[in-house]
């Protein structure tokens, strides 16, 4: 099965091949937005593939129309909630700063 590792939490986790990225972080505690609820109504969800961009399923339609959004896009970003999970990866969730910046 499919192994992520989360950064900056540098947490590995175990999944089903076929879930979500979203999925896989909520059911194992780690915080990841979603203000839609997964539903690729905004871009919340963004992150970005560090490490195995190739096991994830194609990016579609609505998911390229909806990431232009995210703040800090890469060529590497992709939504969590729209991005299925084929083999292993590493996944870095962007720090979001319209919240302000932590100390």
């Amino acid at each position: 099965m499919p192994e992520i590792l989360f950064l900056p939490e540098n947490k590995k986790v175990t999944v089903k091949e076929g879930v979500s990225i979203l999925d896989a972080a909520t059911k194992n505690g780690i915080h990841l937005e979603h203000n839609c609820g997964g539903v690729c109504a905004c871009a919340t969800c963004h992150v970005i593939v560090t490490e195995g961009f190739g096991n994830l399923s194609p990016m579609e339609e609505d998911e390229e129309d909806q990431i232009e959004e995210a703040e800090g896009l890469t060529l590497k970003s992709r939504l969590a909630c729209q991005a299925k999970v084929l083999g292993d990866l590493v996944v870095t969730i962007p720090f979001c700063s319209k919240g302000g910046h932590e100390h």
